[in-house]
Protein backbone atom coordinates (compact mmCIF):
# COMPACT_ATOMS: atom_id res chain seq x y z
CA UNK A 1 0.00 0.00 0.00
CA UNK A 2 2.59 2.22 0.88
CA UNK A 3 3.40 2.34 -3.04
CA UNK A 4 -0.12 3.48 -3.91
CA UNK A 5 0.49 6.34 -2.00
CA UNK A 6 3.80 7.22 -3.28
CA UNK A 7 2.73 6.81 -6.65
CA UNK A 8 -0.36 9.08 -6.01
CA UNK A 9 1.78 11.88 -4.60
CA UNK A 10 4.63 11.99 -7.45
CA UNK A 11 1.24 11.77 -9.67
CA UNK A 12 -0.44 15.04 -7.88
CA UNK A 13 3.18 16.61 -7.41
CA UNK A 14 3.41 16.11 -11.82
CA UNK A 15 -0.19 17.43 -12.62
CA UNK A 16 0.88 20.38 -10.01
CA UNK A 17 4.14 21.40 -11.80
CA UNK A 18 2.22 20.86 -15.39
CA UNK A 19 -0.61 23.31 -14.28
CA UNK A 20 2.36 25.87 -13.00
CA UNK A 21 3.73 25.11 -16.19
CA UNK A 22 0.73 26.09 -18.60
CA UNK A 23 0.23 29.26 -16.01
CA UNK A 24 3.75 30.66 -16.58
CA UNK A 25 3.56 29.86 -20.40
CA UNK A 26 0.26 31.66 -20.71
CA UNK A 27 1.34 34.68 -18.85
CA UNK A 28 3.82 34.97 -21.08
CA UNK A 29 1.84 34.53 -23.98
CA UNK A 30 -0.85 37.71 -22.47
CA UNK A 31 2.36 39.67 -22.16
CA UNK A 32 3.59 39.27 -25.56
CA UNK A 33 0.12 39.64 -27.16
CA UNK A 34 -0.67 43.25 -24.92
CA UNK A 35 3.24 44.21 -26.36
CA UNK A 36 2.31 43.11 -30.20
CA UNK A 37 -1.28 45.10 -29.40
CA UNK A 38 0.99 48.60 -28.40
CA UNK A 39 2.75 48.32 -31.21
CA UNK A 40 0.14 48.20 -33.53
CA UNK A 41 -0.63 51.06 -34.74
CA UNK A 42 2.95 52.07 -35.35
CA UNK A 43 3.04 49.39 -37.69
CA UNK A 44 -0.19 50.47 -39.81
CA UNK A 45 1.14 53.58 -40.26
CA UNK A 46 4.58 52.45 -41.38
CA UNK A 47 2.90 50.25 -43.71
CA UNK A 48 0.64 53.03 -45.06
CA UNK A 49 3.56 54.98 -45.77
CA UNK A 50 5.30 52.35 -48.02
CA UNK A 51 2.18 51.44 -49.78
CA UNK A 52 1.93 54.96 -50.58
CA UNK A 53 5.93 55.21 -51.57
CA UNK A 54 5.15 51.90 -53.80
CA UNK A 55 2.21 52.95 -55.63
CA UNK A 56 3.66 56.25 -56.71
CA UNK A 57 6.89 54.80 -57.73
CA UNK A 58 4.35 52.47 -59.76
CA UNK A 59 2.38 55.66 -61.33
CA UNK A 60 6.23 56.95 -62.20
CA UNK A 61 6.79 53.76 -64.65
CA UNK A 62 6.18 53.81 -68.29
CA UNK A 63 4.18 51.26 -70.19
CA UNK A 64 7.02 48.91 -71.02
CA UNK A 65 8.18 48.86 -67.85
CA UNK A 66 4.87 47.94 -66.26
CA UNK A 67 4.09 45.70 -69.05
CA UNK A 68 7.08 43.27 -67.96
CA UNK A 69 7.03 43.92 -64.95
CA UNK A 70 3.18 42.40 -64.85
CA UNK A 71 4.57 39.73 -66.93
CA UNK A 72 6.99 38.61 -65.01
CA UNK A 73 5.08 38.69 -61.86
CA UNK A 74 2.27 36.50 -62.79
CA UNK A 75 5.13 33.99 -63.87
CA UNK A 76 6.42 33.92 -60.74
CA UNK A 77 3.45 33.15 -59.41
CA UNK A 78 1.85 30.63 -61.75
CA UNK A 79 5.58 28.62 -61.90
CA UNK A 80 5.38 28.91 -58.01
CA UNK A 81 1.81 27.38 -58.12
CA UNK A 82 2.73 24.83 -60.70
CA UNK A 83 5.68 23.93 -58.23
CA UNK A 84 3.44 23.18 -55.42
CA UNK A 85 4.05 25.97 -53.57
CA UNK A 86 2.17 27.52 -50.63
CA UNK A 87 -1.15 29.02 -52.43
CA UNK A 88 -0.05 32.02 -49.78
CA UNK A 89 2.91 32.47 -51.37
CA UNK A 90 1.36 32.50 -54.53
CA UNK A 91 -0.97 35.22 -53.28
CA UNK A 92 1.83 37.42 -52.05
CA UNK A 93 3.47 37.08 -55.47
CA UNK A 94 0.26 38.33 -57.30
CA UNK A 95 0.20 41.05 -55.45
CA UNK A 96 3.26 43.19 -57.26
CA UNK A 97 1.20 41.74 -60.68
CA UNK A 98 -2.17 42.91 -59.84
CA UNK A 99 -0.69 46.30 -58.86
CA UNK A 100 1.25 46.91 -62.02
CA UNK A 101 -1.51 45.65 -64.33
CA UNK A 102 -4.01 47.50 -62.22
CA UNK A 103 -2.12 50.74 -63.14
CA UNK A 104 -1.93 49.84 -67.03
CA UNK A 105 -5.57 49.14 -67.26
CA UNK A 106 -6.04 52.32 -65.11
CA UNK A 107 -4.08 54.53 -67.47
CA UNK A 108 -5.67 52.69 -70.74
CA UNK A 109 -9.40 53.14 -69.62
CA UNK A 110 -11.21 53.13 -72.59
CA UNK A 111 -9.12 55.94 -74.10
CA UNK A 112 -7.85 53.82 -77.05
CA UNK A 113 -9.24 54.24 -80.37
CA UNK A 114 -10.04 51.43 -83.01
CA UNK A 115 -7.02 51.56 -85.69
CA UNK A 116 -8.45 52.91 -88.83
CA UNK A 117 -6.82 51.61 -91.60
Amino acid sequence: MATTTTSQSASSTDDDDLAATAKGIASDVADRAVAAAQRLPDAASATSVQLERANQLIQSESDEVLAVGTALSLGLAMGMLLGGASRLLVLLALIPASAMGYTLFDRHNGTRSPRVR
